[in-house]
């Protein structure tokens, strides 16, 4: 126990010096934290009885002069500053109160009051913007009003209609994007079309681009007289073609020098054997261009306009030989393995050709709706 005695009273004079420093920097709120962590282990610690009334005054002095700083202020938010000033205080307060000593020569005020009444203005003057911006009656206004009501919320919980009013704030920021069918031009491939624009949506939907942006599938709100859309996007495919085959035939030699018995008892001599390889590599090729356009469906203006490519390309080869096996090197016996499959149905290549046309669009509209 003895050992560790030197270590004790090491921290011991550092906390009582720490307290005199922070009190001689200036820093009396932390001064006053300190001095009343030193009570707490020596209740009868001569500098800090001495140091912490002085460092107290000085700490309210400053709080209390910011905070009639913020109140004779024009600034819509003061009473943000204010409540701050005053949590500052009753942390000082809570402090002082955890340690009897420091309780003996400091009376510290209680601020809990002060800081639910300047609670309730804070939030007052958050509510008197988000109806002031609310009344606007445009979309951005009422984004910002949204935020206003959320920060009344924050201040106070259940404040007034806040809550209500924040809804409505939400639902007139709202941007509702309609993405349209796909035209193919091809009924063949519509149900896959149907499948890329299906996955679109969700993955809009699921990537929360921004939260004033809501995509819907254009078959669900058509009949919906009650629905009102904002953007309109347009998708449609060009120059596609889907399941282009190429057949590719090619033969070559091949030779290798490989280690035999010979004739005498334990000798090895080398030969040189050889084959002839016929490959053949099928290749189905697919590639198409997707053309895409937001229009704001109130003046019909074009808001972005954009055409996406895409490709895929399905290969399969195969092969025969002729001559000594062991001239064939291991890729060679893989392809030997091989044998002649049928490429993909058309429906999956279209589908394999638009993956990377889906992940530059989604990308581009994160680009786009960010701004929102």
């Amino acid at each position: 126990m003895f050992r560790y005695l030197p270590i004790l009273l090491a921290v011991v004079l550092f906390s009582c010096k720490s307290g005199e420093k922070l009190y001689n920097q200036g820093r009396y709120g932390d001064a006053v934290e300190a001095f009343v962590k030193k009570l707490q282990r020596r209740p009868q610690d001569a500098t800090s009885l001495q140091l912490l009334p002085k460092a107290y005054e000085a700490a309210m002095d400053y709080h209390e002069s910011r905070a009639k700083q913020a109140l004779a202020s024009n600034n819509d938010l003061k009473w943000e500053a204010v409540r701050t000033e005053y949590r500052a205080m009753q942390a000082l307060y809570n402090a002082i109160r955890s340690s009897p000593a420091a309780n003996s020569v400091v009376k510290p005020k209680d601020y809990s009051t002060a800081i639910t009444g300047a609670q309730e203005n804070a939030a007052e003057a958050r509510y008197a913007r988000g109806i002031q911006l609310l009344d606007e009656g445009d979309k951005y206004s009422a984004r910002q009003a949204y935020e206003e009501f959320n920060a009344a919320l924050r201040l106070a919980p259940n404040y007034k209609d806040a809550e209500q009013l924040r809804e409505q704030a939400f639902q007139m920021g709202l941007v509702n994007v309609v993405v349209s069918e796909i035209d193919v031009r091809s009924p063949y491939f519509q149900f896959s079309a149907d499948q890329f624009r299906d996955a679109l949506v969700r993955n809009l939907e699921q990537r929360r681009i921004n939260s004033f942006v809501k995509f819907y599938d254009e078959r669900y709100v058509r009949g919906d007289r009650d629905f009102r859309p904002d953007q309109y996007m347009e998708m449609r495919f060009y120059d596609f073609v889907v399941g282009q085959t190429y057949v590719d035939r090619s033969q070559r030699e091949v030779s290798k020098k490989i280690a035999v018995p010979g004739n005498k008892k334990d000798s090895v001599v080398y030969i040189t054997v050889k084959a002839t390889l016929f490959i053949t590599r099928k290749t189905v090729a697919s590639s198409g261009v997707l053309d895409y356009r937001i229009t704001d469906v109130g003046n019909n203006r074009v808001l972005r306009q954009n055409r996406v490519p895409g490709s895929f390309t399905w290969q399969n080869q195969f092969g025969t030989y002729r001559g000594d096996e062991r001239a064939l090197s291991d890729e060679d016996k893989k392809l030997m393995g091989g044998r002649d499959i049928p490429p993909p149905p058309p429906q999956d290549l279209f589908l394999e050709l638009t993956r990377p046309i889906y992940d530059r669009l989604a990308g581009e509209l994160q680009s786009f709706y960010n701004q929102y």
